[in-house]
């Protein structure tokens, strides 16, 4: 009972100081900056005009993308859920492939297409006056949204799902016109899912650096992470202004949490009853059938074909010069990315090590916190789980700084302040909450008269866990670690911050290749980097399918 009681409370304590401390480090260095209590130098920064300008700057291009990619999302949430369409599931693949993409490496293809004598410009040069316009907030709000609207598309379809066709057969029975009835009954009832999936949008991409670091500062158009990620790292390096930023940006992300907790609690509805409820699929006219294949291979070209097609060419091309020309291609790109210089295999290595210990030890942590959650009172439980899962709720260039900040201040006391392990730290706390939400979905099949059959059996802990819940919980455990390897393979912000002097992973290593114009072995390794995770991601289902059989 003793050690049931302490370990909990120990699990709490080393929670707080992996995740808690950094995030007090970034408040501690913005309220005192000079070792006492005083608010007035980060009032001065938010009150900069460059600062407030900034801050305006980042909740409009929130809200643009909110609504752009819902005039993306909710049209194909509603063909792919109630119309002939639905049947089509090798769409919801396609549609996770944008979202997959890093957003930074789509960036860089939509620069290389859409720039002055640009790939665009090659194929099509009646069009080039539309680069003007894609160089401008309204071309950075559509390559952001191209982005984002899978996650938005995916969430109203799931719940135009469990809304079932009774409701709207009763309103057709009493005469009432079909776009009456999807206005006021099936719209309505859909408002509280819509509007959690808005805030998560506009969080994320307030959050987001790669494509504001990439197209938005061609363009001058700064937001919270680009400058965060300038104060801490342009000389002169000022950690004040980095942390007064970093304050409010936290302040915005969880006062959208809270009132996306209050939708969810208030404005979300039970459709499904014991009764059950079908799906009526709307038959299409021939018309209506033209027009959607029409939009969706819009939105297939423009969010999946043009940034791809365009990193894949320039990944080809000898000389830039001439373009996309007979003769003028190449695979040497792809050579000299593992023969010249050595950064690239170098930074393909550092890459692969950081995926695999991050993931490794996220699936061993992650693992051990899900155990201790079912295991402890409730509300400890909810103590622990509420700690684990807070990077979920930050951007990650929040927690990278406040993670500078902290293990700066005490390396005295831990020396990984500059080292490869710093990284490994930065990215297990990142992405622990993948592996913890993983796990916990296949602890929730799991009976708990299972657990009691062993212990009538005179079974342990120990000899339970290890013979009955890790076989049942493994998929889980495999599908956290693959997911985590996969995103720490590309993982930008990380790496821009506090990597090691002269230590390049393959984001640093695509971004400093672009920025320096070797734009060939830059989208080369942005192709490899593709190629990888999708690989990597393909083999995971591979396995967890055959386990099934």
């Amino acid at each position: 009972m003793k050690g049931k009681r302490i370990f909990p409370a120990a699990l709490i304590i080393f929670l707080a100081l992996l995740i808690v401390c950094p995030l007090l480090s970034i408040f501690a260095r913005a309220a005192f900056p000079d070792g006492h209590f005083d608010l007035t130098s980060a009032i001065n920064t938010l009150k900069e005009n460059e600062n407030a300008s900034m801050i305006a700057s980042s909740l409009l291009l929130g809200v643009l993308v909110v609504i752009v990619s819902s005039i993306i999302a909710l049209p194909l949430a509603y063909i792919f859920s109630r119309t002939e369409f639905a049947r089509y599931r090798f769409f919801d693949i396609i549609f996770m492939i944008p979202f997959m993409t890093p957003p930074y490496i789509a960036s860089m293809g939509w620069i290389l297409f859409m720039q002055r004598r640009g790939l665009m410009q090659q194929l099509f040069p009646s069009l080039a006056f539309i680069s003007d316009w894609f160089f401008s907030l309204g071309g950075l709000v559509l390559v952001m949204s191209f982005h984002v609207f899978p996650f938005m598309m995916t969430m109203m379809k799931n719940a135009m799902l469990s809304v079932p066709s009774s409701l709207d057969e009763a309103g057709s029975v009493l005469g009432i016109p079909f776009r009456t009835r999807l206005g006021r009954l099936f719209m309505p009832l859909l408002t509280g899912n819509y509007a959690i999936g808005a805030l998560l949008v506009f969080v994320k991409t307030i959050s987001e650096y790669g494509t504001p670091s990439t197209l938005g500062r061609r363009i001058g158009f700064s937001v919270f992470t680009t400058d965060i990620h300038r104060y801490a790292t342009v000389a002169p390096i000022e950690l004040g202004k980095s942390a007064s930023l970093a304050s409010v940006l936290i302040g915005i992300c969880l006062l959208i949490w809270i009132l996306q907790n209050y939708i969810t609690a208030h404005r979300t509805y039970s459709l499904i009853s014991g009764k059950g409820g079908s799906i009526r699929i709307r038959k299409l006219s021939p018309a209506a059938k033209g027009a959607i294949l029409i939009f969706i291979a819009a939105v297939v070209f423009f969010s999946m074909i043009i940034p791809l097609f365009s990193v894949i060419a320039s990944s080809l091309i000898k000389l830039r010069g001439y373009g996309l020309r007979a003769g003028n291609y190449t695979i040497g790109n792809y050579i000299a990315v593992f023969t010249e210089d050595k950064q690239g295999i170098n930074a393909l290595l550092v890459s692969i090590f950081l995926a695999v210990s991050s993931a490794t030890i996220t699936a061993v942590l992650g693992t051990v916190i899900v155990t201790a959650i079912r295991n402890a009172r409730k509300s400890i439980g909810n103590i622990i789980e509420g700690i684990s899962l807070l990077p979920e709720m930050l951007p990650s260039i929040v927690l990278v700084l406040g993670i500078m900040l902290f293990y700066n201040g005490i390396y005295r006391i831990i020396p990984i302040y500059g080292t490869i392990w710093i990284m490994v730290l930065s990215y297990v706390i990142l992405f622990l909450p993948y592996t913890i939400q993983y796990v916990t979905s296949a602890y929730s099949q799991i009976s708990g008269s299972l657990i009691a059959a062993g212990r009538i059996c005179g079974a342990g802990p120990l000899y339970i866990f290890m013979h009955i819940t890790l076989p049942l919980i493994a998929r889980g455990i495999a599908s956290g670690w693959m997911m985590t390897f996969i995103i720490a393979f590309r993982e930008l912000v990380t790496p821009s911050l506090i990597a090691p002097t002269n230590t390049l992973t393959v984001s640093t290593y695509i971004n400093r290749q672009f920025e320096q114009g070797s734009v060939g072995k830059g989208m080369a390794m942005a192709v490899i980097c593709i190629l990888f995770s999708t690989v990597s991601l393909l083999l995971l289902n591979t396995v967890i399918n055959r386990k099934k059989t």
